[in-house]
């Protein structure tokens, strides 16, 4: 298979990168592929315990779709098996274990949302109870004499727990072990991960050179902000942007991202062409409005088309800019008798608005939910549909529900 130039290989693969140890040895691997016409086997294992993808998990989704244009082999490992342990990275106690059938559920929804990203065509997908279910007890004794307690300890979340006299089970010793396990079983040539994942990253190359194989490189890409600005991107903390969403929610979103944070998003999550992102940066600070709006669009169109980016960048300005409601609004009609009350948190989930009761709850608290323009502020709040509808349910700035009544 023909290659581009390693220079422009590395160009590529350069975008947005924390750290790539050893990069000289990354260089090599790619010259030898050039020479051999063999691709460079590259790995991303994903931990299947949080089966919805968000725009931060994309940033190493991202890099790997660029290795499979480059003409590399992706593997995706999902961890059934490890996930059953559960990654103790930036744990400050022990995760609860889930069951081998939750993990390859799990492990199923990960990989229809990953090759929304990833070439399907072009990506293989490996479970690693494969091989890590098949190890005998003494498999487990040998791999674990691969590393010592100290080395263990140089982790900072356990270092951190060892000297604060919490617990460290065992077991979570192992993880890391067996992540790297994964590396020796499919002969990993790079390995991509978070920049809190490089102490794993690195157990799987110490446990490439004990079994005498090429080391893997490791490449670490930064962690993503949310939309909160500050703390990583995740759905626990309410500030992430699903990858899944409905084309008005990603546009709005990515329009309550920080100014500060637009470059940041357009090299990491973005297709916008490598040579453009000089401009994007002079534009951000000069307009970060404007770019914001077609960082947002881009994004969108990324996901869903140019005609849904068009339809949601419409939505936000009516509704957000100019605080009006959309006149394409869906309907829902309550199953309630005449005179019956139904409860507002019932009535927000079934129309759509809301996944769970207990998310309306804290968005009613946060002023985000509204009934005909009227900030609603009890959470037990029930209404008589028949005497009131129709009405206009609006949760947050861009969900709305007409709700109405059958006679």
């Amino acid at each position: 298979m023909d290659f581009p130039p390693v220079d422009d290989q590395l160009a590529v693969l350069r975008r947005g990168v924390e750290e790539i140890l050893p990069e000289e040895e990354l260089r090599k691997k790619l010259e030898r592929a050039r020479q051999t016409g063999q691709p460079l086997t590259v790995k991303l294992g994903c931990d299947p315990s949080r089966p919805d993808l968000h725009l931060g998990h994309t940033v190493v989704l991202r890099k790997l779709r660029q290795f499979q244009d480059l003409g590399h082999h992706a593997i995706l490992i999902v961890g059934d098996f490890t996930g059953m342990i559960g990654d103790p990275t930036g744990r400050s106690k022990t995760r609860a274990a889930l069951t081998l059938a939750e993990t390859r559920e799990h492990g199923e929804t990960y990989y229809e949302q990953a090759t929304r990203v990833l070439d399907p065509e072009k990506t293989e997908i490996r479970y690693n109870s494969e091989w890590l279910d098949a190890l005998s007890f003494s498999d487990v004794i040998e791999l674990a004499g691969s590393y010592t307690v100290a080395q263990m300890l140089e982790r900072e979340d356990f270092k951190t727990r060892y000297n604060a006299g919490k617990p460290i089970s065992i077991h979570e010793f192992l993880y890391p072990l067996a992540q790297g396990q994964d590396s020796v079983e499919i002969k990993a040539d790079v390995e991509l991960g978070g920049t809190d994942q490089r102490f794993n990253l690195l157990v799987g190359r110490h446990l490439q050179q004990v079994r005498g194989q090429d080391p893997q490189v490791c490449m670490m890409l930064p962690l993503l902000e949310g939309t909160d600005g500050t703390q990583k991107m995740s759905k626990s903390l309410d500030n992430a942007i699903g990858i899944a969403e409905s084309p008005e929610d990603m546009y709005g979103k990515t329009m309550s991202v920080p100014d500060d944070l637009i470059y940041r998003y357009a090299e990491l999550v973005s297709d916008i062409p490598t040579d453009d992102l000089p401009k994007v940066k002079a534009f951000a600070e000069a307009n970060p409005r404007e770019a914001k709006a077609q960082l947002a669009h881009t994004i969108v169109r990324m996901y869903h088309d140019e005609a849904a980016a068009d339809a949601a960048r419409d939505h936000f300005e009516q509704t957000v800019v100019q605080g009006g409601v959309p006149d394409d609004i869906p309907t829902y009609t309550p199953d309630a008798d005449a005179g019956e009350q139904v409860g507002l948190l019932n009535l927000m989930r079934g129309a759509g608005l809301t996944d769970s009761n207990s998310e309306g709850r804290r968005l009613i608290k946060q002023g985000a939910v509204s009934i005909d323009g009227e900030t609603v502020e009890d959470t037990g709040l029930y209404v008589t549909v028949s005497e009131q509808a129709p009405f206009t349910l609006q949760v947050g700035k861009r969900r709305f529900a007409r709700i109405v009544h059958e006679a």
